[in-house]
């Protein structure tokens, strides 16, 4: 165990085969659970987990395949496999109830949770999220899914995110800091753990997820994002029972996270932990 940041206390810890990062509360409640997007980790949370009230209850993982996380078994996993290694991370820390946010393709993850374990997730909130493609089992990935695989191989993962972690960030060249941020935790990803975290994104299917959520869930998007355009946030918003709303951040690309951490923060302290 090792501590990452003093104010609040933020600690390097492993369980379940997942490292993460965790800031314990103050106070009795559910916990606040974290996950990534498919070219960041745990780390990529840290301006987010920093800015939220310190008596909030705090867990980021790195995805299994990510950083010091034990890879899933199998080739092709989808987003529910990693919400069964994330059901098996929570039995072990005894978080019997949370609080669920995922980041771009955490969302998959997360909402693919929240749909099978209802009685575990309090609220979910979604950020910019990523939809999935809805490839079947054993079918090939489209071009354009493939050759994130394909490029991070060719590249190497430094200069793969050289080429990509600018569209992450609107208005990159006035946000240097957080540019090299996302370029670094980019860089660091795991080609093996990468490449099953792309399967996932290709046999996703969020919209469907979607539907089947009986929790509060509240989707939060930056106008500013092309990864993943604000408009996917309001096709999930349309499919859900339950909604608190969509809240949008002006100014803002997709790493939302490290781009509005105050934001953001000040979004979630509003809607679902008051």
């Amino acid at each position: 165990m090792s501590v990452v940041a003093s104010s609040p206390t933020i600690q390097r810890e492993s369980h379940h085969g997942i490292s993460l990062l965790r800031h314990e509360g103050s106070r009795a409640g559910p916990t606040l659970v974290l996950l990534h997007g498919i070219g960041s980790n745990a780390e990529s949370f840290l301006p987010l987990m920093r800015a939220l009230d310190p008596a909030v209850t705090l867990i980021a993982w790195d995805a299994p395949g990510y950083c010091a996380s034990r890879a899933l078994p199998m080739t092709e996993p989808r987003p529910a496999d990693y919400a069964l290694r994330l059901l098996g991370l929570l039995d072990e820390l005894g978080a019997a109830k949370i609080d669920l946010l995922g980041h771009s393709l955490g969302c998959l993850f997360a909402a693919s949770f929240a749909a099978a374990n209802p009685e575990r997730v309090r609220r979910l909130t979604l950020c910019s999220p990523a939809l999935g493609y809805k490839v079947a089992a054993g079918e090939t990935l489209p071009p354009s899914v493939q050759s994130r695989i394909d490029d991070l191989k060719s590249f190497g993962p430094a200069a793969f995110a050289e080429k990509r972690a600018w569209r992450l960030v609107h208005a990159a060249q006035e946000r240097p800091e957080v540019l090299a941020a996302v370029r670094r935790a980019m860089a660091a990803v795991e080609p093996a753990g990468y490449a099953q975290a792309v399967q996932a994104l290709g046999r996703g299917d969020l919209l469907a997820d979607a539907r089947k959520l009986v929790m509060p869930v509240l989707l939060v998007t930056g106008l500013e994002d092309v990864v993943t355009p604000p408009d996917n946030a309001r096709r999930v918003l349309a499919e859900l029972a339950s909604p608190i709303g969509l809240r949008e951040i002006e100014g803002c690309g997709h790493a939302l996270p490290q781009e509005a951490p105050d934001a953001l923060a000040a979004i979630l302290k509003e809607a679902i932990l008051g």
